[in-house]
């Protein structure tokens, strides 16, 4: 078995979170991370909160507090909504740590010995009315390259080139609208055209990636340019170089701070569980080669960064680019297995917009709705592949018509009767060319299901995983054990109810990935005890070095379910079911159509 690093995008932490953020790297990661774990890898599911760069300064400065207070507003906020959908993480922490702090002045630094990380003089943006600079985000023209107008300082998100602020055709202040001033700056720059051609080799050499990432990934090579790494900022990362260390107004910028989290929260989770080096497991090229495998989730936008700038990154901290150079202290790094991104979701056919209130945040849905509702609602008809709309008609849909009609009332009428006319699992005598048809129908579902999931078609999985809940229900409809009402015939119903058990316990099985706290009632309705699906936990943890204490999501995974088929035990007590599902009055698509203002 793998040790298997499952690397989430982590949330910027200027606000709670929508549901668009999570079916792009939230659920999708728990499905992946949760099955591995099942059939035995290793897993290190690992994030944070992102807490640098302007939009938190900009943000905290019309709220009247400092950065510091906002990150921690929000770090809490995201770290609740996570738990309440049960994401699994190993530790979903924050980049505001001293650890962190560390670990990224550390690549920064290794960077730089090995020549990848170069001084020059460029323009900088500046704000006319308030003398401050203008962070390349917050300042929006018409794209030289596509003539998109919308184009960013620091990107086109319409052709995906990076691009400099002055660049833009017509450009102007995202914040106030006003022309910004250039004016010479010195900074930081990665030399990202020296990674060009070990890039091109290891993209090459990529199999099974989804075709939009690869393409858009190699295209990206065809002009990569110097990208600065440092900003004119109060609010970062200090730069570890003489003369820089103590300046107050330059600071590693956010994006170089950001994907670096993934190495120092491994680093932090590995400190914490008492063993410092443990994190090299998942991440040492030397030590592990093809045992260690990394699967990185995001939304479309985060491309580049996870299959240009962080491999880019990981080849110059080891020496590995046309430079050359040493590894630093940290050691030769593994580079990512694939790079698994979705596209995204809109709602009611809009784009989401908190500012103009289309959305709908992932708290105030939890408040309303089941966690495991709107996790089958993304991995049933998320952005997997395609951008897609979620509507609340869809949703109530889906919610009434498959998890409750379907998966969740062949579980309650199966366990109604059999807890009725027997009080346990009966046993089952003399089964049938039929009960046996239907348990090897549902046991194939361990292959065909988890060979879904590991190829991350979870659509396509969870398809094929109610599609046997169908057969379960075929099965029960056929047989119709409730016509079996006389004494004689009383050992043949026993016979179909424990037939119909035993497919909903595998079933169960092979639906835990995607619904984690319905499996665990279904587990206990069956007179099942302990934990099937394990859950995260809120944790508050002191900073390992001296910084302030913070609530962190971990857990112990080592316990639960097995990918395996587990033969139920006759016998077993078993009480009248309580709904695992909640059936929901198609009358919510109103009342949530009508807070949307549609």
């Amino acid at each position: 078995m793998s040790h298997v690093l499952a690397a989430v995008a982590w949330p910027y932490a200027n606000g709670p979170r929508h549901i668009g953020h999570v079916s792009g790297f939230g659920v999708p990661s728990d499905v992946f991370s949760r099955y591995m774990r099942m059939t035995g890898h290793d897993v290190l599911m690992v994030s944070g909160t992102d807490e640098h760069g302007t939009p938190i300064q900009v943000q905290a400065d019309a709220d009247g507090v400092t950065p510091r207070e906002l990150a921690d507003r929000y770090n809490r906020v995201i770290v609740e909504d996570l738990h309440g959908l049960g994401l699994s993480y190993d530790l979903f922490t924050r980049t505001t740590t001293r650890n962190h702090y560390a670990v990224v002045q550390e690549l920064f630094t290794g960077l730089h010995d090995n020549g990848y990380i170069v001084a020059k003089t460029t323009l900088g943006a500046i704000s006319p009315s308030t003398g401050r600079t203008l962070p390349d985000r917050y300042i929006e023209g018409t794209c030289p390259i596509c003539g998109y107008e919308s184009a960013r300082g620091d990107q086109c998100d319409n052709c995906g080139n990076q691009l400099d602020p002055e660049q833009l055709i017509n450009p102007r202040s995202r914040i106030n609208g006003e022309t910004p001033q250039f004016v010479e700056t010195e900074h930081f720059f990665l030399d990202l055209p020296a990674f060009a051609q070990a890039l091109g080799k290891w993209l090459d050499a990529r199999d099974g990636w989804r075709p939009n990432v690869l393409k858009f990934s190699r295209n990206l090579l065809d002009d990569l340019q110097p990208r600065a790494i440092t900003r004119d900022l109060e609010w970062g990362i200090p730069i570890p170089l003489d003369g820089w260390r103590d300046r107050p107004d330059k600071r590693i910028y956010v994006w170089f701070d950001a994907v670096i989290g993934y190495l120092s929260a491994s680093i932090e989770w590995a400190r914490r569980s008492g063993d410092d080096q443990a994190w090299r497991q998942w991440w040492s090229a030397d030590a592990q080669g093809k045992d260690a495998l990394g699967y990185y989730f995001m939304g479309k936008d985060n491309i580049v960064f996870h299959s240009v700038i962080w491999p880019a990154l990981l080849l110059g901290y080891s020496g590995a680019g046309d430079k050359a150079g040493e590894p630093g202290s940290l050691g030769a790094l593994n580079l990512p297995t694939e790079v698994v991104s979705s596209e995204y979701l809109t709602m009611e056919g809009r784009k989401f917009s908190s500012s103009r209130k289309v959305v709908i945040y992932v708290r105030d849905f939890l408040e309303r709705y089941d966690a495991d509702a709107l996790r089958y609602f993304i991995a049933a008809a998320g952005p997997e592949s395609n951008d897609t709309d979620f509507t609340w008609a869809e949703f109530v849909r889906r919610n009434n018509d498959e998890l409750v009609a379907g998966w969740g009332n062949l579980v309650n009428r199966s366990i109604s009767m059999a807890a009725k006319n027997f009080g346990a699992i009966p046993p089952a005598l003399d089964q049938t060319p039929e009960d046996h048809a239907l348990l090897d129908t549902v046991r194939a579902g361990f292959a065909s299901v988890g060979e879904l999931i590991g190829k991350h078609r979870q659509k396509a999985a969870i398809g094929e995983a109610m599609r046997l809940v169908a057969e379960a229900n075929k099965y029960l409809s056929d047989q119709a054990p409730w016509k079996l009402k006389d004494e004689a015939a009383k050992p043949r119903m026993g016979t179909i109810l424990a037939t119909a058990l035993q497919a909903i316990s595998d079933l169960n099985t092979l639906l835990t990935p995607f619904l984690p706290h319905s499996a665990q009632k279904v587990h206990e309705l069956l007179g099942g005890t302990g934990v099937h699906a394990p859950m995260p936990s809120i944790v508050e943890v002191d900073d390992l070095d001296g910084g302030p204490g913070y609530p962190v999501l971990t857990g112990d995974y080592t316990v639960g379910a097995r990918w395996e088929s587990v033969p139920l035990v006759a016998g077993t007590p078993l009480a009248a079911p309580k709904p695992v599902f909640r059936k929901l009055d198609p009358s919510v698509v109103e009342e949530e159509l009508e807070r949307l203002g549609s």
